[in-house]
């Protein structure tokens, strides 16, 4: 497995927008955080959310090329069960269905980020320390908050055994760690 300075690399290589970087890292965090409580390689998984857009800027996010894309970036450099989670990221592309856990977690912990830091940015500061997870809760029943977050994504938590409670306080936890990389 690659370490995390060359994956860095490979994102240097491949993304240049601000915002994408700063949604890269908070994947990271956030799949670091799910990997610590589920008891699995955190290491692997971090390093999955933090690639899992490395195709983004080149297929303009395709829908369906975005994720196959990456396997020809990332193909050798990562593990088979890494590579299958970022191209089912977003299944669109693919035609099938998740079905492991490691695809579940990635759909989930990546689109979260989505949602946590939309709910940052209409507190007056802007900033994600006064987030309460239970915000970011009540904001998954508003549909027209943050419309294009995928909540159904988001729900996968539940489908490998994280109520969405606890998987809003896991993400928005996780997200303060890095607050001052993520600006908020």
């Amino acid at each position: 497995m690659i370490s995390r300075a060359e994956a860095i690399q490979l994102l240097e290589e491949n993304i240049s927008a601000e915002n994408m970087w700063k949604h890269c890292l908070a994947s990271e965090a956030v799949l670091r955080a799910m990997a610590k409580k589920l008891n699995r390689n955190v290491d692997e998984w971090g390093i999955a959310g933090l690639l899992h857009d490395i195709d983004v800027e080149i297929t303009k996010a395709d829908p369906y090329t975005h994720g196959p894309y990456a396997e020809k970036i990332l193909k050798g450099k990562i593990s088979d069960e890494m590579l299958d989670a970022i191209v089912m990221h977003n299944e669109v592309a693919t035609g099938k269905e998740r079905t492991t856990e490691f695809q579940h977690a990635l759909a989930a912990g990546e689109t979260i980020t989505g949602l946590v830091t939309a709910t940052t940015l209409v507190y007056p500061d802007k900033k994600i320390a006064g987030v309460k997870p239970k915000s970011v809760t009540k904001r998954m029943k508003q549909k027209a908050f943050a419309a294009s977050v995928k909540r159904e994504n988001i729900l996968e938590c539940e489908k490998i055994g994280i109520p969405l409670n606890e998987f809003a306080e896991l993400a928005v936890n996780a997200m303060k760690d890095i607050s001052s990389e993520l600006g908020l």
